[in-house]
């Protein structure tokens, strides 16, 4: 699972599960601001792409698991 860092690498800015960051392979957070100054990640050369927004909690998703369970069942043994 992606770790949704809370803070920015360069300016320790706080960044929202659900708000706006950059992330690099290695999930190196940015937020907007300090992304407009970089052509790469400072900390590995590694490009810089929009984090995807998290708009569940885990009590949301341990709910979907039965479904999640049978689409996986059904693939390996459909």
């Amino acid at each position: 699972m992606l770790k949704m860092l809370s803070k920015c690498e360069i300016c320790r800015a706080s960044l929202a599960a659900d708000g706006e960051a950059w992330i690099c392979s290695y999930e190196c957070t940015y937020c907007a601001d300090c992304h407009a100054k970089l052509a790469a990640c400072p900390n590995c050369g590694g490009e810089l792409v929009r984090r995807p927004k998290r708009t569940t909690g885990v009590a949301d998703i341990a709910q979907r698991f039965p479904d999640r369970a049978r689409r996986v069942i059904g693939r390996v043994f459909g």
